[in-house]
């Protein structure tokens, strides 16, 4: 039961934010990445997959550094 918990965690630290830059980089836009995974993590709560505030926290945590680095690359791609 722990390990599973363990395991959530640490998803939800890092999936997010790929999802972020994942998305952006398919739509061009990072606005539109974030709320496409906001979107998808919603879901997932309300399937219930996601039940304690400490995994809301991380995934809050990993959209943020997601963004950022979405943020980032796009402006990187628009020097360039």
């Amino acid at each position: 039961m722990l390990e599973s918990y363990v395991l959530k965690i640490i998803l939800a630290l890092f999936i997010p934010g790929l999802l972020v830059v994942l998305l952006t980089r398919i739509t061009y836009h990072h606005v539109v990445g974030l709320v496409l995974t906001v979107a998808l993590i919603a879901a997932s709560v309300y399937a219930g997959y996601t039940h304690t505030w400490l995994l809301y926290t991380a995934d809050a945590l990993s959209l943020t550094a997601g963004f950022y680095f979405a943020g980032r690359m796009r402006q990187q791609k628009g020097r360039k």
